[in-house]
């Protein structure tokens, strides 16, 4: 699959004039300049397809690629995530090697080796252009489910985790984020206490304070895994789903970081 094909049915919702239709509209031009002679037809197909629906005003068509029809939920996911992980990126004013790396090997596990570099040459497109996450962050919010939202989450707190050391401005910029996609700050909390070994950090997964008694306790972690469960965002695909059962599994083991040092059963 060629550079633009595996977003192509990103643009079922991106359209021109919006916050990442603008972007989608940029990457596109961009891309589709400089690196005519390497694109296939079906970067070819995705890059006309966009510019002449846009020009008609439609938002609705689905765009095909050569190995079937486009799971369009998943590509708006999927062009959402380098957006916002551009933003997350941005956010200390450095590009680091390692999360550029946590993107590429995403990439890489879920659609080769060959994407993992054309989603490295889509974020140093994206980084040319100034992001509205207000904007991005709202019309995320209205074309995807909390399940979702949540993952993509989960995803950009991983960003910022990759180079070892979180910066204030990094913890900011996803607490934006969160608020732009009309979710709880505090989601932001509970997700960078992922895969901690202490009983603070357990706490801030489970989303409450030490002092709560221990059915308040279950009460609450059994509506945590309603809300993280993989099959939520099982359309997005078979690695988006097993990255939501890893995300599951820490939270499982914050709770039993808190039973064992509430000595209960």
């Amino acid at each position: 699959m060629g550079i633009l094909g595996f977003f192509g049915g990103a643009i079922g919702f991106m359209v021109s004039g919006s916050p990442l239709g603008a972007l989608l509209g940029y990457v596109l031009g961009s891309l589709f300049d400089s690196k005519t002679s390497l694109l296939d037809e079906t970067d070819r197909r995705v890059h006309n397809e966009y510019f002449s629906h846009n020009e008609a005003g439609s938002n609705t068509r689905r765009y095909s690629r050569s190995n079937g029809e486009s799971n369009v939920a998943r590509d708006n996911f999927v062009f959402s995530l380098l957006v916002l992980s551009a933003g997350v990126i941005k956010a200390d004013g450095k590009i680091m090697h390692s999360e550029m790396e946590y993107v590429r090997r995403f990439f890489r596990s879920t659609f080769g080796e060959m994407a993992a570099q054309q989603a490295n040459d889509i974020l140093l497109e994206i980084f040319k252009h100034p992001i509205d996450i207000d904007g991005c962050g709202r019309q995320i919010a209205d074309n995807f489910d909390y399940a979702t939202r949540l993952q993509l989450l989960h995803y950009l707190v991983g960003i910022a985790k990759a180079d070892g050391h979180i910066d204030p401005t990094e913890t900011a910029t996803l607490r934006l984020i969160a608020r732009a996609m009309l979710m709880d700050a505090n989601e932001v909390d509970s997700l960078l206490g992922l895969g901690r070994n202490d009983l603070e950090s357990a706490y801030k997964v489970l989303e409450i304070s030490p002092d709560v008694s221990d059915e308040e306790l279950k009460r609450a972690y059994k509506k945590l895994v309603l809300k993280h469960h993989p099959d939520r965002v099982a359309t997005l695909g078979e690695d988006i789903r097993q990255n939501a059962e890893e995300k599951l599994k820490q939270i499982n083991e914050a709770y039993e970081r808190v039973c064992k040092a509430r000595a209960m059963n």
